[in-house]
């Protein structure tokens, strides 16, 4: 099925993309016609892709008028399809705005959500016999839907109370092209007119059944199954039109995304992005790497700016790393010490003054001078002796007065 989808892309962007795929587009709508979304919904307004014919309901007078019309008899009397004399450089086609939940041209009363929902999606196998509420649409208005992507929710734990969101899309990050059919009603004692439509959905390939067990039929733009799918000569349901609705034998990426996308008010770029993405781990290595090679360009400056008593250790003076465990070898050599200044009141100070410094600042005994107790025990701490203890180790200070 296809509960939900992604379209986050501006209607310019999804022109030029059909274009270049040879996809003539006539006509299109403003931006702002359109649901611009990351977590598109069933009553959001999409983008559908279609031929540019009338919207008129087919009643059954219709029906007769176009099945009569299927056919014309030459001045030799043979039988010829119309299709055959159809030219196809007069047909166009067009990019509209429709509401996502089909409602039948027959229609008198506006429908409630729930009755919405239940033809958001059309299931490929009810198309195959000639009748049914699908009948009139499969013949005369087939169409394409376009997203990014569609949503899919794993269900895991017991009785599959976790569901994961995953997200689905073209591996060569085209956007996708979902079949569909679609209507134009207009309520009774209204005079507006509503487009809607559904996504037609068939059995899922084998890279998807772990996900679910249907999925979108999903056509390749340009494609010959997409040509004959938006060919509006075609009026009559055919067992080559029903061959077209099948599993997607294409490349597709699916993946784990934040789980905030299952709330329908909720919208973010990073719903199409994959929890855990070595692409991310990339770009930020990419990040950093980009900001040390600016860095190391525009260094010469700040090493001029830089104190002459600071002093850079090269990698040719760092002692050979080890691998395999920690060692203070990976520390630099020791540097020569550079002696201390005394501060600028000492500086120039006579030593009877530097004495009376001295002796302002020495407020008395150090209350240290006490015995020092351990801060885990209560007994006092010994001084070291520097001695050795019979075992021939010695304390850690007198290895340091060698």
């Amino acid at each position: 099925m296809c509960g939900r989808y992604a379209l986050g892309v501006r209607l310019a962007y999804i022109q030029q993309h059909l274009q270049d795929q040879g996809m003539q587009v006539d006509e299109a709508p403003d931006d702002d016609e359109v649901r611009e979304t990351y977590n598109f919904a069933p009553g959001n307004l999409g983008v559908v892709y279609r031929a540019d014919i009338t919207d008129k309901g087919s009643d059954n007078s219709q029906q007769d008028t176009d099945s009569a019309q299927q056919t014309k008899i030459s001045e030799k009397g043979d039988s010829v399809s119309l299709k055959d004399k159809v030219d196809i450089s007069d047909i166009k086609y067009k990019l509209q705005s429709m509401k996502w939940g089909l409602i039948p041209f027959w229609t008198k009363r506006q429908p409630d959500y729930g009755s919405m929902m239940r033809t958001i999606n059309c299931r490929d196998d009810s198309l195959i016999e000639d009748s049914g509420m699908w009948t009139t649409m499969k013949r005369r208005k087939r169409c394409i839907v376009i997203c990014q992507g569609f949503y899919e929710w794993l269900k895991k734990g017991p009785g599959g109370k976790e569901k994961v969101p995953h997200f689905v899309r073209r591996k060569d990050g085209k956007l996708m092209c979902f079949a569909g059919l679609w209507d134009c009603v207009s309520y009774e004692g209204s005079d507006e007119k509503l487009y809607t439509y559904t996504v037609i959905t068939t059995s899922s390939n084998s890279y998807l059944k772990f996900l679910h067990d249907r999925m979108p039929v999903i056509l390749d733009p340009g494609s010959q199954a997409m040509k004959n799918w938006l060919d509006p000569s075609q009026k009559t349901w055919s067992k080559e039109l029903q061959s077209i609705l099948k599993p997607y034998e294409g490349e597709l990426e699916c993946y784990p995304v934040p789980k905030e996308v299952g709330k329908v008010g909720n919208n973010s770029p990073n719903f199409i992005v994959p929890v855990d993405s070595k692409e991310n781990k990339s770009n930020i290595a990419n990040f950093f790497a980009n900001a040390k090679s600016k860095e190391d360009s525009g260094s010469s400056p700040k090493k001029e700016s830089m104190s002459p008593k600071t002093k850079i250790v090269k990698d040719e003076d760092r002692r050979p790393t080890k691998n395999s465990e920690w060692s203070e070898d990976n520390a630099p050599k020791p540097v020569p010490g550079v002696k201390r200044e005394h501060s600028p009141e000492f500086s120039g100070a006579t030593e009877e003054s530097k004495k009376q410094k001295a002796n302002a600042d020495y407020t008395g005994p150090s209350p240290q001078k006490k015995k020092l107790r351990s801060a885990t025990h209560n007994t006092p701490i010994k001084k070291s002796t520097g001695t050795k203890a019979a075992d021939g180790s010695q304390r850690i200070t007198s290895f340091f007065k060698k």
